[in-house]
């Protein structure tokens, strides 16, 4: 038994493998094939438009977050039912957490899940010099399997077919097609990359567009008999999403524009230990459903809705008010930005918050905190405990208080050394660091088991 996954994998980031990727989707789609997507790290935003384009979720695949059997299960799971699974890579094809290993790269992930690889070129201003480029990265570590080039930014047919000829001959893979320097398309972007496919609304002419592109100039047929590969088993499944109990809680997630980064497997592993999720909307002005035993404020951007989110006060008071009761909460970036008492913007306009944390968030014109983080909880911390997990860390904000020694709800460590972060109040546990629940199946059972201490302690019975 075969079946078919293909790794879009990039010499670098900006290269146009988000651009590829999705028309590759598009273009999967339109010949009638069920299309799973997947992305190699930790990043958001690419997959949901994935998910837009595909209408099925995009998981991630985090070789540094996750166990190898964790990322063979996650993989199995998500392509179940598909005809094919396209993952994206990160970055360059080879960078990862280290400079000195594969760990956490685009490469391991490839290995991991015994992929083939397409390698996509950005061959702008050159023809020869691209199978250079080419035979370094097959030379450059024997575990990769590239079964082929993908030349973007071309200038011409002609430029097309020199760049065809000299890495076919001389790295022995084919070049199974190109996307012009110049195409009639473009995907928005702002600081943290692409806008997320949430905010964009109707998004299925362009992904109709991208597909057509595709079609003219990158041979799909190919593309499907390369990406033929052998079944994948797992030995232990770690993350264990597929085992439902019955409902014993009931958590509130928070799911609109400003607030959407949920990695699946969270959500999942959640309800596989006994949580009904039930979601609503602040940004849509939703109430707090007073029957729940839980939250979960995920991130996204709600600095892009400070004015907006600012003036619901039905929803900001329902949250605070159930908080203030004892409501186990976690909060992750957006989510903890949102907890704050206000959100101050690059133009220096404050927008009140839900003001259960003391203290403001400052927007910057600059990154703030960007990479992996190791994650222990500190004391009060009744989600992680004494245990630790995995995260990342990525914002262009800051949180400032006037307290002189505040109860932080985590130490990270990142490339930078160890630092404090976050902070508990009440029944929450909030802070930048975006973790995935697979690093750390424990802290999974330990919020549930705050949740159900929570609803007996309000006389609670779960319908």
């Amino acid at each position: 038994m075969v079946t078919k996954r293909i790794v879009i994998a990039g010499t670098g980031s900006g290269v146009g493998k988000t651009t590829i990727t999705i028309g590759i989707m598009a273009a999967l789609k339109q010949a009638g094939l069920i299309v799973q997507g997947f992305k190699c790290g930790p990043d958001y935003i690419d997959p949901s438009y994935h998910s837009a384009v595909t209408k099925r979720v995009s998981r991630n695949l985090d070789s540094w977050m996750l166990t190898q059997d964790c990322i063979l299960e996650t993989y199995i799971n998500g392509s179940q039912g598909a005809d094919i699974s396209v993952i994206e890579g990160v970055m360059g094809f080879f960078d990862g957490k280290s400079p000195e290993t594969n760990e956490g790269s685009t490469a391991e992930i490839s290995m991991i899940t015994k992929s083939p690889v397409l390698l996509v070129v950005n061959c702008e201003s050159m023809a020869r010099s691209a199978a250079a480029i080419v035979k370094g990265f097959q030379l450059f570590s024997e575990g990769p399997n590239i079964v082929g080039v993908i030349a973007n930014k071309v200038g011409s047919e002609g430029h097309y077919q020199l760049i065809k000829k000299s890495i076919e001959q001389e790295c022995h893979v084919p070049v199974i097609g190109y996307l012009k320097r110049e195409i009639d398309i473009e995907i928005p972007e702002r600081q943290l990359g692409l806008i997320p496919s949430i905010e964009r609304g109707d998004l299925d002419s362009l992904f109709d567009r991208l597909g057509e592109l595709i079609v003219e100039t990158i041979d799909i047929e190919q593309l499907l008999e390369l990406a033929t590969a052998e079944p994948l088993r797992v030995n232990n499944k770690d993350l264990s999403v597929n085992t439902k109990i019955e409902h014993i809680v009931k958590i509130a997630v928070a799911k609109d524009k400003a607030f959407n980064f949920y990695y699946p497997e969270n959500l999942e592993m959640l309800e596989a230990k006994g949580a009904k999720i039930v979601y609503f909307s602040p940004l849509d002005n939703e109430e707090l459903p007073e029957d729940v035993d839980g939250l979960y404020l995920g991130g996204c951007l709600p600095e892009e809705f400070a004015h907006e989110l600012a003036g619901n006060i039905k929803a900001n008071r329902s949250v605070k008010t159930l908080i203030e009761h004892g409501l186990p909460t976690l909060a992750e970036c957006g989510g903890f930005m949102y907890l704050t008492e206000s959100i101050e913007t690059t133009r220096k306009k404050k927008y009140p918050m839900v003001g259960v944390i003391p203290g403001s968030i400052h927007m910057q014109p600059t990154l703030s905190a960007l990479g992996y983080r190791e994650i222990s909880g500190q004391k009060g911390n009744f989600i992680l405990r004494s245990l630790s997990a995995k995260g990342h860390e990525y914002h262009y904000s800051s949180y400032q208080s006037t307290e002189a020694n505040l109860p932080f709800a985590y130490q990270t460590e990142g490339l930078q050394g160890l630092k404090n972060e976050g902070y508990l109040i009440h029944n929450v546990v909030a802070g930048y660091t975006h973790i995935h629940f697979g690093s750390c199946s424990e802290m999974v059972e330990n919020w549930i088991e705050k949740c159900v201490e929570y609803k007996e302690s309000r006389g609670k019975s779960y319908d």
